[in-house]
Protein backbone atom coordinates (compact mmCIF):
# COMPACT_ATOMS: atom_id res chain seq x y z
CA UNK A 1 0.00 0.00 0.00
CA UNK A 2 1.43 3.26 -1.02
CA UNK A 3 0.91 6.45 1.24
CA UNK A 4 -0.17 9.54 -0.91
CA UNK A 5 -0.47 13.02 -0.13
CA UNK A 6 -3.98 15.00 -0.49
CA UNK A 7 -4.32 18.71 -0.07
CA UNK A 8 -6.53 21.65 -1.23
CA UNK A 9 -5.39 24.99 -1.02
CA UNK A 10 -7.74 28.54 -1.44
CA UNK A 11 -10.55 26.35 -2.56
CA UNK A 12 -14.05 27.49 -3.52
CA UNK A 13 -16.97 25.21 -4.81
CA UNK A 14 -20.57 25.62 -5.29
CA UNK A 15 -23.53 24.84 -7.29
CA UNK A 16 -25.41 27.36 -9.85
CA UNK A 17 -25.19 30.80 -7.76
CA UNK A 18 -24.25 29.72 -4.42
CA UNK A 19 -20.67 29.78 -3.38
CA UNK A 20 -20.28 26.54 -0.52
CA UNK A 21 -16.69 26.30 -0.02
CA UNK A 22 -14.90 29.76 0.29
CA UNK A 23 -10.86 29.47 0.32
CA UNK A 24 -10.85 26.53 1.88
CA UNK A 25 -7.43 24.63 2.84
CA UNK A 26 -6.88 21.13 4.26
CA UNK A 27 -4.23 18.57 4.14
CA UNK A 28 -4.91 15.07 4.51
CA UNK A 29 -2.45 12.94 6.71
CA UNK A 30 -1.62 10.07 4.28
CA UNK A 31 -2.37 6.66 6.08
CA UNK A 32 -4.78 7.59 8.85
CA UNK A 33 -8.57 8.25 9.54
CA UNK A 34 -9.65 11.63 8.92
CA UNK A 35 -13.31 12.68 10.22
CA UNK A 36 -15.05 15.38 8.99
CA UNK A 37 -17.77 16.93 11.41
CA UNK A 38 -19.85 20.40 11.18
CA UNK A 39 -23.13 21.47 11.19
CA UNK A 40 -25.98 20.50 8.21
CA UNK A 41 -24.85 22.48 4.91
CA UNK A 42 -21.71 23.44 6.07
CA UNK A 43 -19.94 22.02 2.70
CA UNK A 44 -18.86 18.88 4.53
CA UNK A 45 -20.26 17.01 1.21
CA UNK A 46 -19.00 19.31 -1.44
CA UNK A 47 -15.15 18.93 0.06
CA UNK A 48 -15.31 15.44 -0.27
CA UNK A 49 -17.18 15.78 -4.26
CA UNK A 50 -14.04 18.72 -4.89
CA UNK A 51 -11.51 16.59 -3.18
CA UNK A 52 -12.55 13.77 -5.76
CA UNK A 53 -12.92 15.91 -8.55
CA UNK A 54 -16.53 14.99 -9.11
CA UNK A 55 -16.68 18.52 -8.52
CA UNK A 56 -14.64 21.08 -10.30
CA UNK A 57 -13.27 24.11 -7.69
CA UNK A 58 -14.21 27.20 -8.62
CA UNK A 59 -11.06 28.44 -7.35
CA UNK A 60 -7.93 26.73 -6.12
CA UNK A 61 -6.51 23.46 -5.95
CA UNK A 62 -6.37 19.95 -5.12
CA UNK A 63 -3.02 18.53 -5.42
CA UNK A 64 -2.34 14.63 -4.87
CA UNK A 65 1.14 13.85 -4.76
CA UNK A 66 1.79 17.23 -5.99
CA UNK A 67 0.20 16.38 -8.79
CA UNK A 68 -3.18 18.78 -9.90
CA UNK A 69 -6.22 16.31 -9.77
CA UNK A 70 -7.69 17.92 -12.50
CA UNK A 71 -5.04 16.48 -15.10
CA UNK A 72 -4.76 12.63 -13.56
CA UNK A 73 -6.41 10.54 -16.35
CA UNK A 74 -9.82 9.00 -15.12
CA UNK A 75 -8.25 5.30 -14.75
CA UNK A 76 -5.52 6.33 -12.49
CA UNK A 77 -7.16 8.58 -10.54
CA UNK A 78 -9.66 5.72 -9.89
CA UNK A 79 -7.25 3.25 -9.02
CA UNK A 80 -5.56 5.48 -6.06
CA UNK A 81 -8.86 7.27 -4.99
CA UNK A 82 -12.18 5.97 -4.05
CA UNK A 83 -15.33 8.19 -3.18
CA UNK A 84 -18.56 7.06 -1.41
CA UNK A 85 -21.49 9.40 -2.00
CA UNK A 86 -24.04 10.23 0.07
CA UNK A 87 -27.47 8.62 -1.54
CA UNK A 88 -25.75 7.22 -4.36
CA UNK A 89 -28.16 6.03 -7.09
CA UNK A 90 -28.03 2.19 -8.74
CA UNK A 91 -28.82 1.24 -11.72
CA UNK A 92 -32.32 -0.65 -12.15
CA UNK A 93 -31.88 -3.63 -11.90
CA UNK A 94 -28.80 -4.44 -10.71
CA UNK A 95 -27.59 -7.51 -8.01
CA UNK A 96 -25.99 -6.92 -5.50
CA UNK A 97 -22.65 -8.91 -6.44
CA UNK A 98 -23.23 -6.85 -9.68
CA UNK A 99 -22.97 -3.23 -8.52
CA UNK A 100 -19.67 -4.56 -6.08
CA UNK A 101 -18.08 -5.69 -9.13
CA UNK A 102 -18.70 -2.63 -10.42
CA UNK A 103 -15.77 -1.60 -7.79
CA UNK A 104 -13.34 -3.37 -9.82
CA UNK A 105 -13.57 -1.21 -13.02
CA UNK A 106 -10.47 0.96 -13.06
CA UNK A 107 -8.15 -2.23 -12.49
CA UNK A 108 -8.89 -3.39 -15.91
CA UNK A 109 -7.57 -1.98 -19.09
CA UNK A 110 -9.40 -1.78 -22.41
CA UNK A 111 -8.99 -5.65 -23.42
CA UNK A 112 -8.43 -6.85 -20.12
CA UNK A 113 -10.58 -9.92 -18.91
CA UNK A 114 -11.97 -10.47 -15.66
CA UNK A 115 -9.32 -12.22 -13.10
CA UNK A 116 -9.24 -14.69 -10.66
CA UNK A 117 -7.76 -10.90 -8.57
CA UNK A 118 -11.32 -9.78 -8.98
CA UNK A 119 -13.17 -12.34 -8.10
CA UNK A 120 -11.13 -11.97 -4.51
CA UNK A 121 -11.54 -8.43 -4.05
CA UNK A 122 -15.33 -8.86 -5.13
CA UNK A 123 -15.68 -12.08 -2.43
CA UNK A 124 -13.79 -10.20 0.30
CA UNK A 125 -15.40 -7.00 0.25
CA UNK A 126 -19.06 -9.36 0.30
CA UNK A 127 -17.85 -11.00 3.35
CA UNK A 128 -16.34 -7.92 5.06
CA UNK A 129 -19.31 -6.19 4.81
CA UNK A 130 -21.22 -9.50 5.51
CA UNK A 131 -23.41 -9.23 2.38
CA UNK A 132 -22.65 -12.26 1.17
CA UNK A 133 -25.86 -13.82 1.61
CA UNK A 134 -27.70 -10.47 -0.48
CA UNK A 135 -25.27 -11.36 -4.07
CA UNK A 136 -28.30 -12.77 -5.80
CA UNK A 137 -30.71 -10.19 -4.99
CA UNK A 138 -32.12 -6.90 -6.88
CA UNK A 139 -30.46 -3.55 -4.96
CA UNK A 140 -33.90 -2.38 -5.13
CA UNK A 141 -35.54 -5.18 -2.76
CA UNK A 142 -32.73 -3.94 0.24
CA UNK A 143 -33.57 -2.04 3.04
CA UNK A 144 -31.58 0.98 3.69
CA UNK A 145 -28.78 -0.34 5.72
CA UNK A 146 -28.42 -3.72 3.54
CA UNK A 147 -27.89 -1.56 0.60
CA UNK A 148 -25.21 0.78 2.40
CA UNK A 149 -23.44 -2.14 3.14
CA UNK A 150 -23.32 -2.93 -0.30
CA UNK A 151 -22.30 0.40 -1.35
CA UNK A 152 -19.28 0.27 0.99
CA UNK A 153 -18.61 -3.32 -0.27
CA UNK A 154 -18.60 -1.67 -3.93
CA UNK A 155 -15.79 0.91 -2.37
CA UNK A 156 -13.93 -1.77 -0.80
CA UNK A 157 -13.73 -4.10 -4.12
CA UNK A 158 -11.72 -0.75 -5.67
CA UNK A 159 -9.12 -1.47 -3.32
CA UNK A 160 -7.57 2.28 -3.49
CA UNK A 161 -5.05 3.33 -1.23
CA UNK A 162 -7.24 6.70 -0.29
CA UNK A 163 -11.08 6.24 0.36
CA UNK A 164 -13.45 9.22 0.72
CA UNK A 165 -16.76 8.30 2.58
CA UNK A 166 -19.80 10.52 2.97
CA UNK A 167 -21.93 9.36 6.02
CA UNK A 168 -21.09 5.47 5.65
CA UNK A 169 -23.13 4.97 9.00
CA UNK A 170 -26.53 6.44 7.11
CA UNK A 171 -29.17 4.07 7.38
CA UNK A 172 -27.60 1.91 10.43
CA UNK A 173 -28.67 0.55 13.65
CA UNK A 174 -26.04 1.80 16.28
CA UNK A 175 -24.57 -2.24 16.01
CA UNK A 176 -23.98 -1.80 12.12
CA UNK A 177 -21.97 1.76 12.39
CA UNK A 178 -19.74 0.06 14.94
CA UNK A 179 -19.17 -2.70 12.50
CA UNK A 180 -18.60 -0.51 9.32
CA UNK A 181 -16.26 1.91 11.31
CA UNK A 182 -14.16 -0.96 12.94
CA UNK A 183 -13.96 -2.41 9.74
CA UNK A 184 -12.77 1.06 8.27
CA UNK A 185 -10.66 0.63 10.91
CA UNK A 186 -8.95 -2.12 9.73
CA UNK A 187 -8.38 -1.36 6.71
CA UNK A 188 -6.50 1.65 8.01
CA UNK A 189 -4.30 -0.48 10.42
CA UNK A 190 -3.90 -3.50 8.39
CA UNK A 191 -3.38 -1.72 4.59
CA UNK A 192 -2.68 1.74 5.61
CA UNK A 193 -5.45 2.90 3.59
CA UNK A 194 -6.01 6.47 3.90
CA UNK A 195 -9.97 7.04 4.94
CA UNK A 196 -11.22 10.11 5.12
CA UNK A 197 -15.41 10.08 5.98
CA UNK A 198 -18.09 12.33 6.78
CA UNK A 199 -19.63 11.32 10.62
CA UNK A 200 -22.91 13.52 12.20
CA UNK A 201 -21.93 11.79 14.83
CA UNK A 202 -19.67 14.11 17.23
CA UNK A 203 -18.62 11.18 19.62
CA UNK A 204 -18.37 8.40 17.19
CA UNK A 205 -16.28 10.76 15.09
CA UNK A 206 -13.86 11.27 18.44
CA UNK A 207 -13.49 7.72 18.72
CA UNK A 208 -12.76 6.86 15.52
CA UNK A 209 -10.47 9.80 14.07
CA UNK A 210 -6.70 10.09 14.40
CA UNK A 211 -7.32 13.72 12.41
CA UNK A 212 -10.95 15.53 13.38
CA UNK A 213 -11.70 18.41 11.49
CA UNK A 214 -14.50 20.71 12.62
CA UNK A 215 -15.99 23.10 9.43
CA UNK A 216 -18.12 26.22 9.08
CA UNK A 217 -19.70 28.43 6.81
CA UNK A 218 -17.43 26.42 4.07
CA UNK A 219 -13.98 26.94 5.81
CA UNK A 220 -11.93 24.73 8.64
CA UNK A 221 -12.56 25.77 11.72
CA UNK A 222 -10.37 23.58 13.71
CA UNK A 223 -8.46 20.94 12.78
CA UNK A 224 -6.35 18.31 14.76
CA UNK A 225 -6.29 15.47 17.34
CA UNK A 226 -9.80 14.76 18.72
CA UNK A 227 -8.76 16.12 21.97
CA UNK A 228 -7.58 19.15 20.78
CA UNK A 229 -11.28 19.31 18.63
CA UNK A 230 -14.07 18.41 20.69
CA UNK A 231 -14.38 21.09 23.08
CA UNK A 232 -16.96 22.99 24.55
CA UNK A 233 -15.76 26.09 23.27
CA UNK A 234 -16.03 24.17 19.65
CA UNK A 235 -19.18 22.40 20.18
CA UNK A 236 -20.27 25.70 20.46
CA UNK A 237 -18.86 27.69 17.59
CA UNK A 238 -19.37 25.24 15.07
CA UNK A 239 -23.21 24.03 16.23
CA UNK A 240 -24.34 26.58 18.43
CA UNK A 241 -25.20 24.05 21.05
CA UNK A 242 -23.79 24.15 24.85
CA UNK A 243 -22.07 21.04 26.05
CA UNK A 244 -19.93 19.39 28.58
CA UNK A 245 -16.69 17.43 27.39
CA UNK A 246 -15.96 14.41 29.28
CA UNK A 247 -13.20 11.48 28.69
CA UNK A 248 -15.45 8.42 27.21
CA UNK A 249 -13.88 5.43 29.78
CA UNK A 250 -14.18 2.72 26.90
CA UNK A 251 -11.66 4.71 24.64
CA UNK A 252 -10.27 7.44 26.36
CA UNK A 253 -11.13 9.95 23.84
CA UNK A 254 -13.39 13.05 24.60
CA UNK A 255 -16.95 12.27 24.89
CA UNK A 256 -19.41 14.96 24.17
CA UNK A 257 -22.96 15.62 26.53
CA UNK A 258 -25.28 18.28 24.71
CA UNK A 259 -27.05 20.73 27.18
CA UNK A 260 -30.69 21.06 26.46
CA UNK A 261 -33.93 22.70 28.77
CA UNK A 262 -34.87 19.05 29.88
CA UNK A 263 -33.97 15.87 31.66
CA UNK A 264 -30.94 18.34 33.43
CA UNK A 265 -30.26 17.23 36.97
CA UNK A 266 -31.45 19.48 39.82
CA UNK A 267 -33.48 21.70 37.14
CA UNK A 268 -36.90 22.20 37.29
CA UNK A 269 -37.53 24.59 33.92
CA UNK A 270 -40.48 24.90 31.75
CA UNK A 271 -40.76 25.41 28.31
CA UNK A 272 -41.66 28.35 26.09
CA UNK A 273 -44.52 26.97 25.43
CA UNK A 274 -45.90 26.21 28.71
CA UNK A 275 -44.88 29.71 29.40
CA UNK A 276 -46.64 31.29 26.94
CA UNK A 277 -50.13 29.20 28.06
CA UNK A 278 -49.70 30.27 31.92
CA UNK A 279 -49.20 34.13 30.73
Amino acid sequence: MTSHTLLASGLSAGYGDAVVLDGLDIAIPPARITVIVGANACGKSTLLRTLSRLLPARRGKVLLDGKSIHHLPSRELARTLGLLPQSPIAPEGITVADLVSRGRHPHQGVFSRWRREDDEAVAAALAATKTEDLSERPIDELSGGQRQRVWIAMALAQQTDLLLLDEPTTFLDISHQIEVLDLLTDLNQTRGTTIVMVLHDLNLAARYADHLVAMANGRLHVAGRPEEVLTEENVRRVFGLESRIITDPTSGRPTMLPIGRHRMIGKDRTSPLEDGIKS
